[in-house]
């Protein structure tokens, strides 16, 4: 098969366009052109050809992978979930997984925290967020160890609690729907039972 055009793409930077003889156009990256030794009236063999589509698609893969971590960090189950989704193989995912952990787009300890710290800062509590890290398909070490991150911010627990009784002094109804909303956040009862007391005690001192 005869390369007619080879050119570099106007919409991705490091992409070439190499246009075949029949008329189809094949995206490679750099590596590609380098490795194959590509040029515009080159014959490729069969064999040369299809190891240049094969190259070409890992490449692809790996440029869609890097391109979504960038914009959406994530886990590595969540990216091979969704390499599998692009019909990538086993061997194809595994190796674009270890390419993005060698580059540090790909850390499951480090997205584990950072998840960790930000549902901190929106009022979850343990409960709650260890229910989330399994959601993101983080495994069980992965998980406790981003729970180090975690601090209880008990201003966010009474920020809570204001805007549900909007300074009333409430009844046992509407402290159970209180308490019932703040377990479902991933508080403990324990944690619970002090936030509410506090908050009875700064009302005590208001009145």
């Amino acid at each position: 098969m005869r390369i007619e055009e080879l050119k570099p793409s106007k919409r991705v930077q490091g992409r070439w366009l190499a246009v075949l003889e029949d008329g189809s156009v094949l995206r490679v990256g750099e590596g590609e052109v380098i490795d194959f030794a590509l040029y515009a009236g080159k014959e490729l063999a069969d064999g040369e050809a299809q190891g240049l589509v094969a190259a070409a698609r890992r490449s692809g893969l790996k440029e869609k992978a890097l391109d979504l971590l960038t914009r959406n960090p994530m886990s590595r189950k969540e990216l091979e979930r969704k390499l599998q989704e692009w019909e990538a193989g086993e061997e194809e995912t595994a190796s674009i997984c270890a390419r993005m952990e060698e580059l540090g787009f790909l850390n499951d300890g480090e997205y584990g925290a950072m998840l960790v710290r930000d549902l901190c800062r929106r009022g979850y509590g343990p409960r709650r967020i260890r229910q989330y890290l399994r959601e993101k398909l983080l495994d069980l070490p992965d998980i406790e160890q981003a729970m180090e991150a975690y601090v209880l911010q008990p201003e966010k627990m009474q920020a809570y609690i204001e805007t549900k009784l909007r300074g009333q002094t409430p009844d046992r109804k509407a402290l159970k729907r209180v308490a019932d909303g703040l377990f479902r956040r991933g508080f403990s009862w324990d944690e619970i039972q002090h936030a509410l007391r506090d908050y009875s005690l700064n009302m005590e001192d208001v009145l």
